[in-house]
């Protein structure tokens, strides 16, 4: 291993990117939490930006340590270990929900369809008494 390469300077705005890639969270959606535009946060994962990487830890959280330190193989472990806190948890049953969906869809339009039968048989009745008049 090349120890010029190992004791390389860690580039905070290229590892910001690949935190942000992989973790899936958007420049525009970054831009928004900092308050700054997304040609702004482009421009923060060219340089070398020290001044808002607890800010940016925090967005993504992640600990600054882990933007200083990055690589590949530390970066993966971390996200393995980390992953289940980026998912949604389901707390009701989608087949359930869905059938329950259905059934409410189903009971409105009979009633719809009641409430339009009465109409017509409302308004026969009401023909029915100006004919007979």
């Amino acid at each position: 291993m090349n120890t010029d390469t190992a004791s390389k300077k860690a580039h905070h705005g290229r590892n910001i990117k690949r935190l942000r890639e992989m973790l899936g969270v958007k420049q525009d959606a970054l831009a928004v939490e900092l308050n700054i535009t997304q040609a702004a946060v482009s421009k923060l994962e060219s340089k070398e930006e020290k001044d808002t990487l607890e800010k940016v830890a925090k967005i993504l959280k992640l600990p600054v340590e882990a933007i200083e330190n990055f690589n590949d193989e530390g970066a993966l472990n971390f996200i393995a270990n980390t992953i289940d806190t980026f998912h949604y948890k389901c707390t009701f049953n989608p087949i359930d929900k869905i059938l329950q969906l259905y059934s409410e869809k189903e009971e409105l339009h009979k009633e719809k369809q009641e409430l339009y039968e009465r109409m017509i048989n409302e308004k026969n009745e009401l023909i029915e008494k100006l004919l007979n008049k």
